[in-house]
């Protein structure tokens, strides 16, 4: 891990530590014992799946939409032909690709690749890629999705079809990749999170919140 790295780490923590204090002091107001623990809990639940990495309900795209899901709808879309501009099932360009496939999934993204290079979160490197990413590429001018398997889904360039081909892009080809949806998360770990949310007492909250604390504290450079 880097400074910058540890840096935003530790950001990451403060601001969760921000969002607990926030959580424990809306349920001390709640006039039933019983429903502040349970809302407290899962609420708790929510921040500390997303501090760890996860997702929780309210940061997955609309209605539940998963990289799977991105990839599903991109393939609709095989075989139409490249429009410069064009953002329909008669016509597209790269960009209108990727826009017309969240804009499906109900998720609005911009409509040039410069705005799309910015949306979601950042993913390190081509290995750490997912079905679903976007992954700007040369020098800022193209964009692709990223369908699995090393292959991705793309407009090409004039006189071509919207294709799913082998991925001839290496790190050094790309600006950047971006992941606006998760992966569906797995059976084992949306249990895990449920039981989590359920069973979860605010006495038990108040202990992970300690942890966090002594997380901070305990970080060193």
């Amino acid at each position: 891990m880097t400074v910058t790295d540890a840096i935003g780490r530790i950001a990451q923590i403060q601001a969760t530590l921000v969002q607990l204090d926030s959580v424990t002091k809306g349920t001390a107001t709640t006039t039933s014992t019983s429903t502040a623990s349970s809302t407290g809990a899962t609420d708790f639940a929510s921040v500390l799946t997303q501090a760890l990495g996860g997702t929780s309900d309210a940061t997955v795209g609309s209605g539940g939409v998963t990289g799977a899901d991105v990839v599903a709808d991109a393939k609709k879309y095989l075989g139409v032909p490249y429009v410069f501009g064009g953002t329909s099932a008669s016509g597209l360009d790269c960009s209108g690709l990727v826009q017309r496939v969240f804009k499906d999934l109900g998720i609005d993204v911009p409509r040039l690749v410069s705005g799309q290079g910015t949306v979601g979160t950042e993913v390190p490197s081509l290995a750490q890629a997912q079905p679903g990413d976007i992954i700007v590429c040369n020098g800022g001018e193209h964009i692709v999705i990223y369908a699995g398997d090393g292959k991705v889904i793309h407009a090409p360039s004039e006189g071509r079809n919207v294709s799913l081909v082998n991925n001839w892009l290496t790190d050094s080809d790309i600006v950047t990749i971006r992941r606006v949806v998760p992966q569906a998360a797995p059976a084992a770990a949306a249990a895990s999170t449920s039981s989590l949310s359920s069973t979860l007492s605010s006495s038990q909250s108040d202990a992970l919140r300690s942890l966090f604390t002594s997380m901070l504290q305990g970080s060193s450079l």
